[in-house]
This record gives C-alpha cells, sequence and structure tokens, in this order.
C-alpha cells in the first residue's frame, strides 16, 4: 500500500441519513475490509484500502488524544463512540459518527476491530469542531511528547466539569 500525501482542501462531503460506513481491521488497524460507502467517502479503491493503515483517512484536525481515548477502550476490550473528522483521498473531508468495538474470533480472542460510523448531527460537529479546536492547541503547547496526554487531560477535565461520561457527551449531541 502506497502511503499517500495529502492535503485538506476544506471541501465537506455530508453523509446521507441511510449511509452506514463500515469497515474492519486487523489488531495493528490494517484495513480488511471496507464496504461500497466507505470506499465512496475515502476516495481510495479497495485495493489501495485493504492491508492500508486505518489512520490513512485520518484529517490532521483531528486530536490525538481522541485516538489515544479510542485506543484505551478498545484495549479495555469496549466499544467507543467518536465524533470524527476523516479525510479523503482528494483532501476533501466528512464527518462521521464512529462506533468502534473489538471483533472476536471462535476462540473468544480479540482478533481485530469493527467500525459502523453514520451521519453525525451538525450541533454534534459544531460542539466537536471547537472541542478538537482546544485540544489541537493543548497538544502543540505540550509538544510532541505529551501531546496526546495534554489533549485527553484537558477533555477529561472538560467531562469532569460536565459531571459526565465521554460516552454520555458523545451520544447526547
Amino acid at each position: 500500500m502506497a502511503k499517500y500525501k495529502t492535503s485538506p482542501t476544506g471541501i465537506e462531503r455530508v453523509m446521507r441519513e441511510d449511509d452506514f460506513i463500515v469497515s474492519k481491521t486487523d489488531l495493528k488497524g490494517r484495513i480488511t475490509y471496507g464496504n461500497r460507502i466507505f470506499i465512496e467517502f475515502s476516495g481510495y479503491t479497495e485495493q489501495e484500502l485493504l492491508g492500508a493503515p486505518h489512520n490513512l483517512i485520518r484529517h490532521p484536525d483531528m486530536p490525538r488524544g481522541v485516538f489515544k481515548y479510542l485506543w484505551d477502550c478498545l484495549a479495555a476490550e469496549q466499544e467507543c463512540f467518536a465524533f470524527v473528522k476523516n479525510m479523503s483521498k482528494d483532501g476533501g473531508h466528512y464527518w462521521v459518527l464512529a462506533n468502534v468495538t473489538p471483533s472476536y474470533g471462535d476462540d473468544g480472542r480479540v482478533e481485530g476491530y469493527f467500525s459502523v460510523r453514520r451521519k453525525p448531527s451538525a450541533a454534534g460537529v459544531a460542539v466537536c469542531t471547537d472541542l478538537y479546536r482546544a485540544m489541537l492547541e493543548a497538544e502543540q503547547k505540550a509538544g510532541p511528547r505529551d501531546a496526546m496526554e495534554a489533549s485527553l487531560g484537558l477533555l477529561t477535565g472538560i467531562l469532569k466539569d460536565k459531571g459526565t461520561s465521554y460516552e454520555e457527551f458523545i451520544l447526547s449531541l
């Protein structure tokens, strides 16, 4: 899988109400399956996606702290919900409300991850745009070594002030 150098264009694609983006990855986050809606919105061919790291579609506006939280949930064999801004091969972007969960083999062990994404609410995107901007600022202030912990700490503090869990917060948007 070739690594593509894509720069954000600022052009947004909005998911349709009945769209569901589905993908599966192995334990290292390499794509093993993507449905036709995933292929459509990502702009990559199936051949380009299969075997590629899922972060191929990561938009630079996404704070590392969100993905740290997601991977911490998955490591604990818990599902995670998140608003995510993805980037297409052409530099466009699309927002999703993602549900990511461990996928289990016949032996009961986690063998990969399964993600279903749908159209997010406009209000949720607005809230997350501001939140993620603040998290990115915290990451930049902290520097590369401490970036994830800084943005996750900011998020944790906000949730504590609101008296809510991450999942309750995300699902309320």
